[in-house]
């Protein structure tokens, strides 16, 4: 007798898991009945389970809020949201219900800002960090924001912006600087293209910010692209920027913040266990000892939480559509969409997502390859992060099977031009909330129906 899908899984991985399950031979995400949804709303979809949200958020202040007291750790800890992760108001409402800062990252997140202050979702208390590389606009929306009394802390790029903001601003304010950091070894580049060389921050607050009427140092940005790890590289880079810290500590009194930006990593794989309770408990005494050692008062802490934030929340579900025999070894599971336009991540830098089918537990299984519909060769998903190929139900025309693709809602909405023109036309899919309501119970609602061609031909000029 052939070994079925479900042992499959429990052998190669501990299942279930976390937010996984299988009921009567189906998959069983958050406690959603996922063929339910499919019967519903049709494929492909995606979906966003809101509750993940503020779970997200809440576990990180937990282990931040419990490293700094269990190692008497003298700053307090702020929790912020990188809203580049993911715009969509539905987002920012769960967001904001756990009374988070936000983070910005261009001229038209200030819009957003705007709108959420009108709908009282934000005062002017709330904290909002803005990086990114300031041109005019950008500059100019930010001044606007501090000069109409908001909280408002841009982090200075380069040293041109703190001339554009001198010509902009009338109210005193509190600024950042973000530090230069080094790129890992494998990387194609030494040094990341944001942010000022650690060896010019120190002269270049002493020349253009330590007298000025306006300006108020705040605040030391500290980012790595790969996010934060346990890893040489990552405590290497950290020392770096305390060192930058520490001494500019000792001539900048209004200093008292360190942002250490990125973010928690993300499973890409059920294979894959993060520890966050001990990481987080390592950042906060790695920075405890290094201020002690240098008799400096502890800074601070702010992160930058996107992808940890809304990643888990999300899913996409694709039907399997025909299966096609190329050669005597590869078998091409078709979807009813494209990865090129609904998981740009998975064909742009070959990022991989938890990947599991949706029903067919207890049929045998087969190694397959993953087809799109575009006609483009790169359109495809082939490799499991944990077993370097993907393995499914068999197929069977007389029974459809689905597959889904988990925490999905960072970034792919946005990347893939939500709502515009996709690779050879492919309509966006439709977008699915799942909530829960007062006593628990789950609810969906239909945010997006699938794309139709009007609103494409509008955007092509026909």
């Amino acid at each position: 007798m052939e070994n079925t899908y479900r042992q499959f899984i429990e052998q190669s991985v501990e299942f279930p898991q976390d937010a996984f399950e299988v009921k009567n031979d189906a998959l069983q995400f958050h406690g959603i009945d996922l063929m339910a949804l499919v019967k519903e709303y049709g494929t492909p979809l995606k979906l966003n389970y809101l509750p993940s949200i503020g779970q997200q958020i809440e576990k990180a202040r937990r282990y931040f809020d419990k490293a700094i007291d269990q190692l008497h750790y003298r700053g307090n800890y702020t929790y912020c949201y990188c809203t580049k992760s993911s715009h969509f108001s539905f987002v920012l409402d769960e967001v904001l219900k756990s009374n988070v800062e936000l983070e910005t990252s261009s001229a038209y997140d200030i819009y957003i800002l705007r709108r959420l202050f009108e709908q009282g979702k934000i005062n002017k208390e709330t904290l909002l960090v803005h990086n990114g590389y300031k041109r005019e606009l950008y500059a100019q929306l930010i001044a606007d924001l501090i000069n109409d009394g908001f909280n408002s802390v841009p982090v200075l790029d380069n040293q041109k912006e703190l001339e554009l903001f001198k010509t902009m601003v009338t109210k005193p304010c509190n600024i950042g600087i973000r530090i230069a950091t080094g790129e890992e070894p494998q990387s194609n580049y030494y040094t990341a293209r944001l942010g000022l060389r650690h060896r010019r921050i120190q002269s270049f607050y002493e020349e253009h910010i330590a007298d000025s009427e306006l300006f108020n140092l705040k605040m030391l940005h500290f980012f790595i692209d790969n996010g934060i790890e346990d890893s040489l590289y990552y405590w290497n880079e950290l020392d770096k920027c305390l060192g930058v810290y520490c001494k500019l500590k000792r001539v900048c009194p209004t200093l008292d913040s360190l942002n250490i930006g990125g973010g928690f990593p993300v499973k890409q794989s059920l294979a894959e266990e993060f520890d966050y309770k001990s990481l987080t408990f390592e950042i906060v005494s790695h920075i405890k000892r290094f201020c002690e050692k240098e008799d400096i008062e502890e800074p601070n802490l702010l992160t930058e939480f996107g992808s940890y934030t809304v990643a888990e929340s999300g899913a996409t579900i694709y039907s399997i559509i025909d299966q096609k025999k190329q050669n005597d070894v590869e078998w091409w599971n078709m979807i009813d969409s494209s990865f090129i336009t609904t998981l740009p991540d998975s064909w742009a830098i070959n990022k991989r997502f938890i990947l599991l089918a949706i029903n067919n537990w207890d049929e045998p299984y087969e190694r397959v390859n993953l087809g799109g519909l575009t006609c483009d060769n790169q359109d495809y998903y082939n490799v499991e992060a944990h077993v370097n190929n993907i393995y499914l139900p068999k197929y069977n025309e007389a029974k459809p099977l689905c597959i889904g693709f988990f925490n999905t809602g960072a970034y792919q909405n946005a990347l893939g031009g939500y709502g515009g023109i996709q690779h050879c036309l492919i309509p966006s899919p439709k977008q699915i909330l799942v909530e829960r309501d007062e006593k628990g119970q789950l609810k969906t609602s239909l945010f997006a129906p699938e794309q139709g061609p009007e609103s494409m031909l509008k955007t092509l000029g026909y």
